[in-house]
C-alpha cells in the first residue's frame, strides 16, 4: 500500500504542531509568561481569621459561609482553631486589612478570569465621602 500524499500529510502534520506547540515556544523565547499574583498586606497587620495557604484557596467558601451564617441565623461571632474571635464581617474584618481592592483583591481576580461581585453589595472602601449619612 503506497501513501500518495505524503508530502501534504507530513507538512500538515507539521503545521499543526508548530500551531498547538506555540504558545510554549512564545514563552521560552521571550521570557514573558504570566505574572503570577502575591498580594501584600502591611507586615504590621495582625494575623488572618485563617493561614495564607488556606485563604488563597478557600476565601470564598468561608466568605459565603459567614454570609449565610450572618443573614440567616444571625450569628455574628466566629472564633479560630486557637481561640482567636472575629466579628463575621467583610466590612468590619476583612476590609480592616485587605482595604484597597485594586491592590489585593483585583490582581488576583483579574489573573484568574473571576468577577468580583463583593461590590455589589457591599460600598468600596473611600467611595463614601465623610459626613455622609449612609452608614
Amino acid at each position: 500500500m503506497r501513501i500518495y500524499d505524503a508530502g501534504k500529510i507530513i507538512t500538515g502534520l507539521l503545521i499543526f504542531l508548530a500551531l498547538v506547540t506555540l504558545p510554549f515556544w512564545f514563552n521560552a523565547v521571550s521570557g514573558k509568561s504570566s505574572h503570577v499574583p502575591d498580594p501584600q498586606i502591611a507586615p504590621d497587620t495582625p494575623r488572618c481569621v485563617r493561614d495564607k495557604d488556606y485563604m488563597k484557596a478557600n476565601h470564598m467558601d468561608l466568605l459565603n459561609k459567614w454570609r449565610n451564617q450572618v443573614v440567616r441565623r444571625g450569628e455574628r461571632k466566629f472564633m479560630t482553631a486557637d481561640g482567636r474571635q472575629f466579628d463575621m464581617s467583610f466590612s468590619r474584618t476583612c476590609l480592616k486589612c485587605h482595604a484597597n481592592q485594586q491592590k489585593f483583591c483585583a490582581q488576583c481576580h483579574d489573573y484568574a478570569a473571576v468577577k468580583l461581585y463583593c461590590w455589589d453589595c457591599h460600598v468600596e472602601p473611600g467611595t463614601i465621602k465623610k459626613g455622609s449619612s449612609w452608614r
